[in-house]
């Protein structure tokens, strides 16, 4: 299989600034989501660069794997920790007990969700580098 760190690090970039745009015409749900996405793909993008197997959607998972490798620290974890949460209920009304995503989100989540991301894929770049 081919590495191809620089398209999913591209991929994780652009993600990240529909994040951004995302939270401007709050659509907060969907800009959680996509920060999670953009931490997903920069994260893939370092197992890429090791020529290492990256499966799941759990960004904590990953790191955790990632950290037998490189070092991760704890408030890396933590970021994880809290754009894993934005993978399901963001975008299916079953996550909740009632009401649509879009009810739940709010636009400091998305801050939020864009603040870790932002940590994420800016350590993923610096492994890259």
């Amino acid at each position: 299989m081919p590495e191809r760190s620089k398209d999913w690090i591209n991929q994780a970039d652009r993600d990240f600034k529909v994040a951004q745009e995302l939270m401007i015409i709050e659509s907060f749900e969907w800009s959680c989501f996509v920060s999670q996405q953009a931490a997903e793909k920069a994260v893939k993008a370092v197992f890429q660069k090791l020529n290492a197997v990256a499966w799941g959607h759990s960004i904590f998972d990953l790191l955790r794997t990632l950290s037998k490798k490189v070092t991760v620290d704890e408030e890396l974890l933590y970021c994880a920790r809290n754009l894993d949460k934005y993978y399901v209920p963001t975008r299916y009304p079953n996550g909740f007990e009632s009401g649509s995503p879009y009810e739940y989100f709010s636009r400091k989540d998305a801050e939020d969700a864009i603040f870790y991301s932002r940590r994420i894929v800016e350590f993923c770049k610096s492994i890259l580098a």
